[in-house]
C-alpha cells in the first residue's frame, strides 16, 4: 500500500529533532537563455497573487503573447548580469544563507539549520522544506527576503509553504515573519551603504529609492506594500539626517498596461534633468540582494534614461545584500520570533519522547497497536 503523505526515511519516535528558518526570495532562471526564462516566467506569472486577473482570460494571454516573445528579451537582460558563478541574485542568497547558519550556530549551537528555498524556480520552497525535515526540523520559521509586506510576494510565500505542508503527514509547528519594514537593523544595513557610497563617490543632489510597483487597484485593495515603502525611507532619511526635500520614492518594474502606484521611476529620472537636478545617489531599499531589476534595469536601463535626458552623475549604491548589520537584522529577527522555542532543551524532549515509546512497546508486548500511541512531543513534557 502507498503512502498518501510524504513522511520521513526510517523514522523513529524519539529522532534527535530540530528548529529550522526557511529563507525565501522571488527566484531566478536556471541560465539567461530564452529556453531556461520560458518555464521560469510560466511558474512567476501563473500565480494569481501576482496577476489578479480570470485565470482562463491570463492563460490565453500568458500563452499565446508573453511566452511567445518574452522569453527572448527577458534573456537578454539576465545575459547583461549573469556572472561565472551563476545568478546574482541566488548567489546573493546563498551567501545570506550561509552566514545566518552561521550566526545562528554560534548563538544556540547546532540545533538550528538554515535553509534556502525560491517561490518560482529552484531550490523550491519544497526542496528547502523537505532538506529542514530530514534534519529533524519539528518546528520552522518562514523569513521572506521582502522586508516590506505586499500580497504579491510575501502571500505568495505563504501559499507556497502551506501547499508543500498539505503533502506531509507531520507538518511542524511554523511561524512567519511577515514585514520588517521598520526594523533598527534593516534600516542601518541600508544607511551603511549609503554613508560609505558618500565617502567614495560624494554625495548627489537627491537620493532616490526606488522600489519595486505594484498594481494600483491592489493598493487600493487594501495591500500595506505602498504604506511599508514610504516608511522605510522616512526613517533610512531621518537616521541619514536628510530632509524630505533631499529624497524621494518611486517605484519600478512597471508590467501590463494599468495603472501602478506612482510615480514611476524611469519617468521620475527622465525628468529630473530638466528641474535642475544634474547629480543623484540611487538605490533599492525593497530589494535584500542585487538581481535583474537592479543590475539590468536600474543600474543600467535608468541610468541610459538619467544620462539622455543631460543627468550628468549617476550613482547607483548597491542593495543590503550580505552586509554585517543585514544578517544581523536577520538573527535578530529570527530570535524574536522563535521565542520560547530557542529556550527548549530539544535533547531532553527526544530523550523523553523514545523512552516513552520504549514503556508503550513494553506494555503492549509488541503488539499491533489500534490506536497511535501518545508518544508524542506534548506527551513527553508532561511526562
Amino acid at each position: 500500500m502507498t503512502n498518501t503523505y510524504k513522511g520521513t526515511t526510517d523514522f523513529q519516535h524519539g529522532d534527535a529533532s530540530s528548529l529550522g528558518v526557511l529563507l525565501v526570495n522571488l527566484g531566478t532562471p536556471e541560465a539567461p537563455t530564452a529556453g531556461a526564462l520560458r518555464p521560469y516566467l510560466r511558474q512567476f506569472l501563473s500565480d494569481p497573487r501576482v496577476i489578479e486577473v480570470p485565470k482562463w482570460k491570463w492563460q490565453i494571454i500568458l500563452n499565446l503573447f508573453i511566452l511567445t516573445t518574452r522569453p527572448k528579451k527577458s534573456a537578454e537582460a539576465y545575459e547583461a548580469v549573469w556572472t561565472e558563478q551563476g545568478s546574482p541574485l541566488l548567489l546573493t542568497s546563498e551567501k545570506q544563507r550561509d552566514l545566518l547558519q552561521q550566526q545562528l550556530q554560534n548563538r544556540f549551537g547546532s540545533r538550528v539549520h538554515v535553509a534556502l528555498g525560491m517561490t518560482y524556480g529552484n531550490p523550491s520552497v519544497a526542496s528547502a522544506l523537505d532538506e529542514l525535515k530530514q534534519k529533524g526540523m519539528r518546528k520552522v520559521l518562514v523569513l521572506p527576503l521582502y522586508p516590506q509586506y505586499s500580497g504579491t510576494t510575501t502571500a505568495s510565500v505563504f501559499d507556497a509553504v502551506t501547499k508543500e505542508f498539505q503533502s506531509w503527514r507531520w507538518i511542524p509547528e511554523f511561524r512567519m515573519v511577515m514585514s520588517y519594514h521598520d526594523h533598527p537593523l534593516y534600516i542601518e544595513s541600508i544607511c551603511r551603504n549609503v554613508r560609505e557610497s558618500w565617502e567614495k563617490h560624494g554625495r548627489g543632489q537627491l537620493l532616490v529609492m526606488s522600489f519595486h510597483g505594484i498594481p494600483k487597484r491592489y493598493f487600493s485593495g487594501g495591500d500595506p506594500y505602498h504604506c511599508h515603502c514610504q516608511k522605510t525611507a522616512r526613517l533610512v532619511a531621518e537616521h541619514l539626517g536628510i530632509g524630505s526635500d533631499e529624497y524621494m520614492v518611486t517605484f519600478q518594474s512597471l508590467f501590463g498596461k494599468e495603472e501602478w502606484i506612482k510615480p514611476y521611476t524611469d519617468a521620475t529620472l527622465k525628468s529630473l534633468p530638466g528641474q535642475g537636478i544634474s547629480s543623484i545617489d540611487i538605490m533599492c531599499p525593497g530589494f535584500t540582494g542585487d538581481c535583474l531589476e537592479t543590475l539590468e534595469e536600474i543600474n543600467q536601463e535608468n541610468r541610459g534614461y538619467f544620462t539622455e535626458a543631460g543627468g550628468k552623475t549617476y550613482n547607483y549604491i548597491p542593495c543590503v545584500n550580505a552586509n554585517r548589520e543585514f544578517i544581523d537584522c536577520l538573527a535578530a529577527l529570527c530570535e524574536s520570533h522563535m521565542s520560547g522555542w530557542l529556550s527548549e532543551d530539544l535533547a531532553a524532549v527526544d530523550r523523553a519522547t523514545a523512552q516513552e515509546f520504549a514503556s508503550f512497546q513494553s506494555r503492549t508486548d509488541n503488539a499491533e497497536p489500534k490506536a497511535s500511541p501518545e508518544c508524542g512531543r506534548s506527551q513527553a513534557l508532561r511526562a
